[in-house]
């Protein structure tokens, strides 16, 4: 049975748990060595017992606990060509880990398979990842600018999904962010809108995925419930009838049952 827990969601760092009772990985390792290590301990969990760590782009709100956790666990950690080049220097524990791929790879780790797709946002690059143990499969895409064909394709496939809702358009154009900042949020190469992945959710719904988990809010432009309220009438008005949560920045959120 797959299993799927966000352990932190948000600018604040990210990190997501995901096993099959066999082989576990994490999605990010954007919080420090202890604070993952607490989280899973929390799960009955621990670092020891992860096969791979793999990234979704260079951010450091997603790769920021690399580096200790590399020197400690020597974990594979799973990146792109474009990412490596912008975040791993020589000579450190994360580059004798890292095991560098083209954008879109798939990998076989354990009882599971893992395979990345592109998703815009301004960073070097960065990818989603459809992660299956053979009868389950969960997709993971956050940090969009927009959702593009190939992100809903993808996604189409899954069970389960782990997507962005970062911000309310309003709250940005009416917040204290300067210009640029609000500019980049709002850009092709930003985050996802509550708008924008409320309307992400009725096409996966109507794709047939039945528990969607909202990640990645925005602490000063977004509430969860506003986010959840968002997502859960478009479905409501659609006539899906979907498990839908919402990840928390420092809250583990079961997101499969």
């Amino acid at each position: 049975m797959l299993e799927a827990y966000t352990l932190f969601s948000g600018s604040s760092g990210n990190c997501i748990f995901v096993s099959d009772g066999d082989t576990s990985i994490l999605i990010d390792a954007g919080k420090s060595q202890r604070a993952i290590q607490t989280a899973l301990c929390s799960l009955g969990r621990g670092l020891d017992k992860i096969s791979a760590i793999f990234l979704t782009h260079e951010h450091s709100d997603h790769t920021c606990g690399l580096e200790v956790i590399s020197k400690t666990y020597g974990i594979p950690v799973h990146i792109t060509y474009p990412s490596y080049s912008n975040l791993v220097k020589a000579d450190t524990f994360l580059s004798k880990c890292a095991e560098v791929h083209d954008v879109i790879y798939q990998v076989e780790c354990g009882n599971l398979t893992i395979k990345s797709f592109p998703i815009p946002h301004d960073s070097a690059q960065n990818v989603g990842y459809i992660i299956s143990n053979g009868e389950s499969t969960l997709g993971i895409a956050t940090d969009m600018g927009y959702v593009t064909e190939r992100i809903a394709s993808e996604l189409s496939t899954c069970h389960k999904v782990i997507i962005e809702s970062n911000h309310d358009i309003e709250m940005v154009k009416k917040g204290p962010y300067p210009p640029y900042l609000k500019e980049r949020i709002l850009s092709k190469n930003g985050h996802l809108s509550n708008e924008i992945c409320a309307k992400l959710c009725v096409y996966l719904a109507e794709c047939g995925i039945d528990q969607i988990t909202l990640a990645h809010l925005s602490r000063e432009n977004n509430t969860p419930d506003l986010a959840f309220d968002t997502s859960k009438k478009a479905l409501d008005e659609a006539g899906h009838n979907v498990i839908l949560r919402v990840a928390g920045p420092n809250t583990i959120v079961k997101a499969i049952d």
